[in-house]
Formats: structure tokens, C-alpha cells, sequence
């Protein structure tokens, strides 16, 4: 097995992998290498096969021989692509690592983001972003969510440190905290690590890697992915990829943020660009509920350029892929990412509408319309034409 291969590289308008390879690269890799090959902006990055997923069972939660050291070769592209290094404290690299099966499983696997950072290289981000403030924020974040996904602490011990925090400070949302009350966070943080598991939080980048990608992998047979496939009949055998992507922050400030998207509205079909954002935010704070979040439109008026860039990107991938898109996005410093693309999930209403006029817009022909909708309810529609 030394030979085969387990790790496809993607950044800089080129792919190894495409959109065909959902069964190897998973869905999120898939659409991340079908993007970079689109040369839409992508954050480089690399993905672990599910082949690698597998293996790593059938070897009793062992890497596969030759897995890690392509793992190396994919960090070493990547920091190349970036100009920086993981764990360089002068100029450190951060990375997100996202699981990604060939079937969506929205929330039921594991994700870690931010992985890198440590004391040193929080120094190093704050001097480089000239940011101490989001430098910070970055670093309680990381170590909440490694130590929840990847050490198994409850999350509620963060939480409670966190509103209590809040409370301290007098803060209504996570935003209102000072670089030093969030400072004083990473040390309650810290403590909380110390106390649950005996030891300190893991400093060294290559280890946290390591570690992160081990719980990814380990997450396919969690509680929660186990009884999502038994309700929607995924198979075991299937596995999980892993995304190893180089991270673009929307916790910057005000020109930055983050959002969820569908090219039409998944309710009622209706043409229209439709999902929900937050500025300086990450990944999380959306789904967290913990903001509420604005109209993807808002940002027409708050990042003019940023939505005129979103508005082309998510019109080229419809016209590419032929179907309703469900996307995934993250501004910083007014420069649009897209992080994820995959057909998204409609009502039977939607589906009808949806079917139909992109029939009357050329993107799919009528025999392609009626398995694509509600049947014979499709066939009414399109036969008018």
C-alpha cells in the first residue's frame, strides 16, 4: 500500500482531484478541487482520501503506511502557496481541518479551526495582521474547539468561562470583548484543559495536525454520524475525507465576515440569490445562533465589491453544475473565499420551480428536468413549453 495514493493538493487555479471524485475526495473536496480547476478563489489546501478513512479502521485507528508523509508533502505545497509556515511564529500558517463524506452530513462530523496556533504563534498573527485583538479571539477559539472535537471536553465548560467573561466585562456577544478580557479567556481556557484531562494543551502545530485529522477520521463512527446514516441509509463502508485548507478569517473587522448561500431559494424555487451572513464572524457563529444573522443581501450594501464578486461566482457555478447550489463563503478584508459548493437540498415545491425555469433558461433540457423534480407534476410544467 506504500505507493498509493492518499493526498490530492489543490491552490493557485490548479487540482489534482475534480468534481467527479466525490466517492475519493468526498463532497466539500470534490467541490473545493471542481472550484480551483474554475479558478474561482479558493483557499489552497489539501485532501485525505476516504480510501485513507477506511484503511485507518482496518489498521485499528493506525494511519495508513505512506498517509502522513504525503500528509508532510501537502503542508509543504500548501506553505509554499501561502508564504508562511505552520508553527512559524514570525509568519504562521493556520489551517482548518473538515471532515467530508460523499453524502452531505451537515453538523455530524467533526471540524477544527484555526489549528496552528499556540502562544507563540499568536504573538506572531497579532504582529502580522497588526491585530492583536482578532489575534486572540483566533487563539480562544482554537483552543475551545480542539479541546471539545479533538479532547473530548464538554463544550459547556468553555461556554461557562466564556459567559462569565461576558458578565465580568459587562459584554452582550463575544464581540464586545477587549483584547484583554479575551486574553484573560485563553488562560481560563487553558485552565479548564488542565483540569479535565491532567496535562496542558498540546502547543507543537504538527502534533495539534496530527491529531486533528486522527479525530476527524475517528468522528465517522461517532453517535451522531452512526444514527444520521442509519436514518438517511449511507453506508458504513463509504468513509470520510479530510480537509486540510489553508484558513481566510472573517473575524477581521468590519470588511470581513462570513455566510451560508443558495443560488435560489431552496423554500420556493424563486430565483433569487438567498442565505444568511454575519460580519466579522466565523464558520460557527452563524450555525451557533448565537448572532443573528443578516440577509446575504446586506452585503450589497456593507461589502459592495465582495457581493458583486459572490453574485458572479455563484452564477458561474450554476451554470457549471447544472442544479441549485447550497455555498459556503468567508470575506476577509473584503477578498471573497468560497470554501464549499453542493447541490442544495429543496421542498418538493422548489424542486417543481426550479426544474421548470431552468429549462426556460437553457441550463437543462426537458427530458433532464423531469428526474430532476417531482415526476409527472415536472413533466406538466415542462410539456407547456
Amino acid at each position: 500500500m506504500a505507493g498509493k495514493k492518499y493526498v490530492y493538493t489543490f491552490g493557485d487555479g490548479k487540482a489534482e482531484g475534480k468534481g467527479s471524485m466525490k466517492e475519493l475526495l468526498g463532497g466539500k473536496g470534490a467541490g473545493l478541487a471542481e472550484m480551483t480547476n474554475l479558478k474561482i478563489s479558493v483557499p489552497p489546501g489539501f485532501t485525505i482520501t476516504t480510501d485513507a478513512c477506511l484503511e485507518f479502521f482496518k489498521g485499528k485507528k493506525r494511519y495508513p503506511s505512506g498517509m502522513w508523509d504525503q500528509v508532510l508533502k501537502g503542508l509543504k505545497r500548501l506553505e509554499r502557496s501561502m508564504k508562511a509556515g505552520l508553527g512559524d511564529s514570525g509568519n504562521p500558517l493556520l489551517v482548518s481541518v473538515r471532515s467530508g463524506a460523499r453524502a452531505s452530513m451537515p453538523g455530524m462530523m467533526d471540524t477544527v479551526l484555526n489549528l496552528g496556533l499556540n502562544d507563540q504563534t499568536t504573538q506572531g498573527l497579532a504582529r502580522k495582521t497588526s491585530n492583536p485583538r482578532f489575534a486572540v479571539d483566533a487563539y480562544r477559539r482554537f483552543l475551545s474547539m480542539f479541546a471539545s472535537v479533538v479532547m473530548n471536553i464538554a463544550r459547556e465548560r468553555f461556554e461557562e468561562r466564556l459567559d462569565a467573561i461576558k458578565q465580568e466585562w459587562g459584554a452582550s456577544h463575544d464581540t464586545d470583548l477587549s483584547e484583554e478580557a479575551l486574553r484573560k479567556l485563553v488562560t481560563a481556557f487553558k485552565e479548564v484543559v488542565r483540569s479535565e484531562t491532567g496535562r496542558s494543551f498540546p502547543e507543537d502545530p504538527m502534533e495539534q495536525l496530527r491529531m486533528a485529522i486522527h479525530a476527524v477520521f475517528d468522528s465517522w463512527f461517532g453517535d451522531r454520524a452512526v444514527t444520521y446514516r442509519r436514518l438517511y441509509d449511507i453506508p458504513d463502508s463509504w468513509g470520510t475525507a479530510v480537509n486540510v485548507v489553508a484558513m481566510v478569517f472573517g473575524n477581521m473587522g468590519e470588511t470581513s465576515g462570513t455566510g451560508v448561500a443558495f443560488t435560489r431559494n431552496p423554500a420556493t424555487g424563486v430565483r433569487t440569490f438567498f442565505g444568511e451572513c454575519l460580519l466579522n464572524a466565523q464558520g460557527e457563529d452563524v450555525v451557533a445562533g448565537i448572532r443573528t444573522p443578516l440577509p446575504v443581501t446586506s452585503l450589497k450594501e456593507t461589502l459592495p465589491k465582495a457581493f458583486k464578486e459572490l453574485t458572479k461566482t455563484q452564477r458561474i457555478l450554476e451554470k457549471h453544475y447544472r442544479d441549485m447550489l447550497d455555498l459556503e463563503f468567508t470575506i476577509q478584508e473584503g477578498k471573497l473565499y468560497m470554501l464549499q459548493t453542493r447541490v442544495g437540498k429543496r421542498t418538493g415545491i422548489a424542486a417543481v420551480r426550479i426544474a421548470v425555469d431552468m429549462v426556460k433558461q437553457g441550463i437543462i433540457s426537458k427530458q433532464e428536468a423531469v428526474p430532476s423534480g417531482s415526476g409527472a407534476i415536472v413533466s406538466v410544467f415542462v410539456s407547456d413549453f
